[in-house]
């Protein structure tokens, strides 16, 4: 299409830059009418009044309005580091960081992220309060006001002295010393004609000297082996073909790479595949016999992030609903799970116009065998027990009302979500740093810090059949005061609601004293048309800075 306008140059850069963001931000609509992209889910609303003037009144649109348009919605001008009794929030040292990938490294006691904008690998270590900046040497977006590079993984290889991270715009691995600090770039031996680069978007290492990686653009995973890769070139580096058969009736441009995850203890690299909204697969790769092993996830149609527990179960977050999934390799059984229904707050204590997903993220290994994942618009960081079947989730204290159904004359910090990207893993003082993309903060959910409650079911299994009610019963033990609010959620629908099932609480709040208990009821009846199978019912209770549920299985006959 051809457009004209006065200041051609401007204008392309700024339609390039917003367009591309939309197809590269994974962020993702509240709304099930909101219209999504393969990699990513956009809410339309987010860029309405961006492209508007774009494409309305041309010649009064300048590049100073579309820099400092850019600067409002994603370089969190105005945010400010929000805390609460888990969660702490640090600002960052440079205006507009724009922060993806982070790493906990317990070597330098700190943390590492990428400045997406800026284009600079940066540690930041807690107890002494410093930032040290490291520039990355190629980093084109670092000149271009409004634009960035996402870099969505961070790791470090198995000598614990390198950082790797992928680089979207320039197509590239990147390889930083610790020692040396130094830095060194590999370029991907592929390009997607479309888009310019396969957007490399998750990598990781086994115990054999290989990297591992996959881009989103790209139906293949990738691999590089250590020792023969050259700075500069894309020696060493060659791609393995997925078998994606059962994408054949897709345009190729909707099938994507999620992420991977290698299981380094029997030699495998797991592959989470999709198109987005209507199906995704999961593919086993052999590294010793070169060969793939597929997996289907039935109705589940956008996964992203995987994780290996300690038990050799493969976690997958759908990032198209709120549902989480545990893959059992051995017997190929799947049990979904899915997380609280959206806060209230979100939506700045308004009635949810339809269902609105929490869309978990990425998902990480948590101490002592549990999963972490961040819910993206749910605005929570998730920490599931499989043990115990216990969900909890802590609410980050930052809202940007830009992102979300909010009206423009609502108070800053009262509606929308913050932006949570990526997440680390669970360090051993447990503590889980995250980044704040649009907010220009990292912080961390300290999860050591004793819980204010607890639920304990009595079943954790009924049958049902359709049409039938039963009553279930729960009880809640409080360790300090507390004010509370029972919850539900199930997989009964994508998003959590119970959907045509209904259920009710013996009562909607619950006030209790430290070291009191209380058992809830909850009257819950399943709807006609519910098909034989197995859910999951998550039943709990939250306050305002923290949800904890119990799973229960539902055996429909």
């Amino acid at each position: 299409m051809n457009i004209i306008c006065k200041d051609n140059n401007i204008y392309n850069a700024f339609l390039f830059s917003s367009v591309l963001m939309m197809l590269t931000i994974l962020f993702s609509s509240l709304y099930l009418n909101s219209y999504f992209s393969p990699s990513f889910l956009i809410d339309e609303y987010m860029f309405s009044d961006i492209l508007t003037p774009a494409f309305g009144d041309q010649m009064e649109f300048s590049k100073q309005q579309a820099i400092e348009k850019f600067k409002s919605q994603f370089c969190g001008i105005n945010s400010k580091p929000n805390s609460n009794q888990y969660v702490k929030e640090i600002k960052l040292n440079n205006e507009c960081e724009m922060p993806v990938a982070i790493i906990h490294d317990d070597s330098v006691e700190g943390v590492w992220y990428i400045s997406t904008k800026h284009g600079s690998l940066n540690l930041y270590q807690p107890e002494k309060q410093i930032f040290t900046k490291y520039d990355i040497p190629l980093w084109p977006s670092r000149d271009n006001p409004i634009d960035s590079s996402q870099v969505w993984d961070l790791k470090l290889d198995p000598s614990n002295e390198n950082l790797w991270f992928t680089d979207e715009k320039q197509n590239l691995i990147w390889k930083f010393s610790k020692q040396k600090k130094e830095f060194e770039h590999f370029k991907i031996p592929e390009t997607n004609l479309s888009f310019g680069t396969i957007y490399p978007v998750s990598i990781d290492f086994d115990n054999k000297g290989n990297i591992f990686f996959a881009g989103i653009r790209s139906q293949s995973l990738w691999s590089g082996n250590l020792s023969m890769m050259k700075a500069g070139t894309a020696e060493g580096i060659s791609p393995i073909p997925l078998p994606v058969e059962d994408f054949k009736d897709f345009d190729p441009s909707l099938v994507s790479t999620g992420s991977i995850a290698v299981d380094k203890k029997n030699n495998n690299v797991w592959v989470s595949v999709l198109a987005f909204g209507y199906k995704g697969q999961i593919y086993k790769y052999d590294i010793t016999n070169k060969s793939f092993k597929k997996y289907d996830l039935g109705d589940l149609p956008s996964p992203v992030g995987i994780t290996i527990d300690e038990k050799g179960s493969i976690w997958i977050s759908d990032h198209g609903t709120s549902i989480y999934v545990k893959l059992n390799p051995v017997n190929n059984s799947l049990t979904k799970f899915i997380t609280s229904t959206a806060s209230q707050k979100i939506f700045a204590g308004e009635k949810i116009n339809g269902q609105a997903y929490t869309l978990p993220y990425w998902m990480k290994k948590g101490q002592n065998n549990s999963i972490i994942f961040n819910e993206h618009t749910g605005n929570k960081i998730g920490k599931f027990i499989p043990d115990e079947l216990k969900l909890v989730e802590y609410w980050i204290p930052s809202q940007n009302k830009q992102f979300g159904k909010c009206k423009p004359d609502l108070p800053e910090n009262s509606c929308g979500i913050g932006n949570v990207l990526q997440l680390t893993d669970e360090t051993s003082n447990g503590s889980i740093w995250f980044t704040e993309w649009s907010e220009n903060k990292i912080g961390y959910v300290n999860t050591s810090i004793p819980l204010p409650f607890s639920i304990n079911t009595k079943d954790n299994e009924i049958t049902l059949t359709p049409g039938e009610s039963k009553e279930i019963r729960f009880e809640i033990n409080a360790y300090t005061d507390t004010l509370l609010h029972p919850i539900s959620s199930s997989t009964l629908t994508p998003s959590g609601e119970l959907g045509a099932s209904y259920g009710i609480f013996s009562e909607n709040t619950i006030n209790l004293k430290k070291d009191k208990s209380k058992e809830i009821s909850f009257v819950f009846t399943l709807s006609n048309d519910v098909a034989m199978g197995n859910y999951i019912l998550m039943l709990g209770a939250e306050d305002d800075l923290i949800s904890i549920s119990k799973a229960i299985v539902i055996n429909v006959i």
